[in-house]
């Protein structure tokens, strides 16, 4: 695999090159293309092995839909029209084993994101994390009480083309750099 961008020590290029793309092309995705990456999400690491994450997912063209595609800010609805599939990501804020609140469930739900975004990139497909849409909406939607965080939403795809997406998203579809580990990485105590 061609790495992309640059790191300052040796990493996997899966690493490197998963980047959050917005084009799609609209065309649908079966089971056998989408539930790997939800499988792959699924051996996370977790807090007690609870396993805290839940992605809900609609397909297009299906009853769910326009559903979860209307909860979606107005920036998001222009690309996300052409995903085959939007998820929402939920935790569950309580261990199943007494009910006792865990401080560590979006922790963990990142961590399954994490999971399903590099197993989308290995599969080559758009996989784009967003928090632009109703929250709210989203929980009342879905039913969940308040043993329930809405941490996220996803659109997955097939590739599309960036010349099919508005001018003002092209430059948004290039790989992003990151901070130096300098910034993010100390000994001892943040400076």
């Amino acid at each position: 695999m061609k790495t992309i961008r640059k790191s300052e020590y040796n990493i996997s290029p899966m690493i490197l090159n998963r980047h959050s793309t917005r084009a799609m092309s609209g065309e649908s995705l079966d089971e056998e293309e989408f539930m790997p990456l939800f499988e792959a999400a699924r051996w996370a690491p977790s807090s007690h092995n609870n396993q805290h994450w839940r992605f809900i997912y609609a397909k297009r063209d299906t009853k769910y839909w326009d559903d979860f595609f209307n909860i979606l800010g107005e920036w998001n609805q222009v690309w996300c029209k052409n995903a085959a599939l939007l998820v929402i990501v939920v935790s569950k804020k309580t261990l199943d084993i007494n009910g006792k609140p865990v401080r560590t469930h979006s922790f963990d739900a990142g961590a399954a994101w994490e999971n399903l975004a590099l197993e989308g990139s290995r599969r080559k497909l758009v996989v784009h994390g967003m928090g632009g849409f109703d929250y709210e909406k989203a929980k009342k939607l879905l039913g969940l009480g308040d043993e329930y965080n809405i941490e996220m939403m996803v659109a997955i795809g097939k590739p599309g083309k960036t010349e099919n997406l508005p001018k003002e998203y092209h430059v948004r579809e290039q790989h992003s750099e990151r901070k130096p580990l300098s910034e993010i990485v100390f000994e001892g105590r943040m400076k």
